[in-house]
């Protein structure tokens, strides 16, 4: 017998019910959610003995957003930066800050900024109104992970990471650089003479920054927090 075509129609579109309830994650949450949070396990981890030699910390997200001048507009986007913001926006690799919001050098005329008090959305409209059409503003906050690595070895630390000589002579506080751990793409700062780094990585890259870290970190011994 040849079936017929409401019949065909009706089992080519069957689909099967579940009566298990389904969670329902709104886009915003489900980018909250991230790898790295499962490896956070805080405490000491590695040598057991003596004080640690590191701290590791992973920060929650921060406003983050690149600035970018346009051709002929690096005079006039370091201007407006500073005129709003107060901060001189680096021209060699290095980090200034107000105290609140901070531009790290990224390449010439090329500014990763931060802020500590506004949310994303209104320091990217800040910063858009400041620079006007001397730059492009793109929103990163969402993109990017930051961790900070400090104590006595955290020099040491990074030195088996990335390919940088950063000893205190050539990289002092208020430094900065953009390198590779590994494979992974880094841009790094020095905060201050604890000395204290933090690290901005791209947030899928994150969970193997952080098992690097660990890793690298475990013969001085090193607190999670």
């Amino acid at each position: 017998m040849i079936p017929c075509a409401a019949a065909t129609s009706r089992s080519r579109s069957w689909r099967r019910v579940s009566s298990i309830p389904r969670e329902r994650a709104s886009m915003s949450s489900l980018r909250e959610r991230s790898g790295l949070e499962a490896l956070i396990k805080p405490g000491r981890h590695g040598r057991g003995t003596g004080a640690p030699g590191v701290t590791l910390r992973l920060f929650p997200p921060r406003a983050l957003a690149t600035v970018i001048a346009r051709k002929g507009g690096l005079d006039a986007a370091t201007a407006a930066i500073k005129a709003r913001f107060g901060v001189d926006p680096p021209a060699t690799p290095a980090r200034t800050s107000n105290g609140s919001t901070a531009f790290i050098w990224s390449g010439p005329g090329h500014w990763l900024a931060s802020s500590d008090v506004e949310t994303p959305a209104a320091f990217e409209a800040s910063l858009r109104e400041a620079v006007g059409s001397a730059a492009s503003v793109i929103d990163q906050s969402a993109g990017r992970s930051i961790v900070r690595l400090s104590g006595p070895d955290a020099r040491a630390v990074l030195a088996k990471m990335l390919p940088l000589d950063l000893h205190a002579s050539v990289f002092p506080v208020g430094g900065a650089a953009s390198s590779l751990a590994g494979h992974i793409g880094v841009q790094l700062w020095l905060l201050d003479a604890t000395p204290a780094f933090e690290i901005a990585v791209m947030r899928s890259y994150a969970p193997t920054l952080w098992r690097l870290l660990v890793d690298s970190s475990a013969e001085f011994g090193v607190d999670v927090v």
